[in-house]
């Protein structure tokens, strides 16, 4: 199949500077666009993907996601209070553990709910069977096989509570159970998927005859330039020819890839052995994920240490002394009140946010498809102090 993808915004045509600062900018026009990609996926494969809000939730944009997506799925009850709200749809739903009083409201939200242990699925099981909305349970299970390189994000380490091993499996207790689901990827691609259904059909392979559904998690890099759409079709196009199964995804750094920006402003500059300059967010309260990954975030017409003829070591304004976001180089010397613009700021990263220090949250804007500008949240000490007690 050919789609034609809608046209992205250049980004010369942007103008950062008239932005507030610091701000999350989220460009629809790059959302649509991956979007596109998501639903040509659907289309051409016949699986269904849905948004995972554990990477990303900012609901004044799900106007334009669930003109493509069937749904969410949540980690909590929180965000699938927030899914059944503001995004309709299909509401999915797991947790390692829920707690009974949980339970009661997520059996009002939820249309899937995935247990992580058979412990878990034999507690609530009659609760379920029981509850004021029709829903399919599944089971997590955990392939023992995972090739993410970072111990922090992957679910399948030695001793890892996030799943059901083959040999913790019990047939037994699936009555009731329709389907199961794995999450084992972080950011990989359609290969790596492949050789992990490889896996899963070798260890839980006698037991999808007795499912409606396989939930494949989260971590495909779907919208990512690189990625090989085609071969991920074909994978799921084989594995739902073979099993006759419903096949589910629920992305969440693939929803909003590349989708927008934090701007942010040049506070003070300083010089200790090199040149230093504080800008208004913080790398640990704003960027936490350059510190769990870690990675080093891209800033706009900025190159690494020496290349361009000034650099600076970036710092946040808290009073961490490991907020330092790293050393870049820029064409010009900084000054007070120059814009500097991180890229790819609105995955796992708005969701991730702390008000740590007190320090001043990021306001939320959104460019719209026509080129206008909306602040959409704003943040302030009234939002710090209700996070106290």
């Amino acid at each position: 199949m050919t789609q034609t993808f809608s046209r992205v915004r250049p980004l010369e045509s942007i103008d950062f500077k008239s932005f507030p600062s610091p701000c999350y900018v989220l460009d629809e026009s790059r959302l649509r666009h991956n979007m596109e990609i998501l639903n040509r996926v659907q289309l051409e494969s016949g699986a269904k993907i849905i948004c995972a809000l554990k990477g990303y939730s900012l609901w004044a944009s799900f106007g334009i996601i669930k003109e493509y997506l069937h749904g969410t799925t949540a980690s909590g009850l929180y965000e699938a209070q927030l899914g059944r709200e503001k995004f309709g749809g299909e509401v999915h739903v797991y947790s390692p553990a829920f707690t009974p009083n949980d339970m009661d409201d997520i059996l009002s939200l939820a249309d899937h709910i995935s247990f992580n242990s058979f412990s878990q699925w034999t507690r609530f099981r009659e609760m379920v069977k029981n509850a004021p909305r029709v829903i399919s349970a599944g089971i997590r299970i955990n392939p023992e096989y995972s090739e993410v390189e970072t111990p922090l994000y992957d679910p399948c380490v030695p001793f890892s509570r996030l799943g059901v091993t083959r040999s913790e499996f019990k047939p037994e207790l699936l009555e009731g159970i329709e389907g199961l689901h794995f999450h084992s990827l972080c950011g990989k691609g359609a290969d790596t998927l492949e050789r992990t259904i490889d896996v899963i059909e070798q260890n839980f392979g006698e037991f999808l005859p007795r499912m409606k559904w396989v939930n494949f998690g989260g971590g495909h890099h779907i919208t990512k330039a690189s990625y090989d759409v085609e071969r991920l079709v074909k994978v799921i196009k084989a594995f739902k020819a073979k099993w006759n199964l419903e096949v589910i995804l629920e992305p969440g750094e693939a929803v909003g890839w590349q989708t927008g920006w934090l701007v942010s402003s040049v506070v003070d500059t300083l010089r200790n052995g090199m040149d230093i300059a504080v800008l208004d967010i913080s790398v640990s309260a704003h960027m936490p994920d350059c510190l769990e990954m870690p990675y080093r975030p891209d800033i706009l017409n900025a190159a690494e240490p020496l290349e361009k003829p000034h650099t600076y070591r970036l710092g946040g304004t808290t009073c961490l002394a490991g907020d330092v976001i790293g050393d870049y180089s820029f064409d010009q010397r900084l000054e007070v009140g120059d814009t500097v613009v991180f890229d790819d700021m609105i995955h796992y990263t708005i969701v991730k946010t702390t008000m740590f220090n007190g320090v001043k949250h990021p306001s939320i804007g959104i460019l719209r498809e026509d080129g206008s500008f909306d602040v959409v949240r704003e943040f302030t000490y009234e939002d710090f102090k209700n996070r106290q007690s």
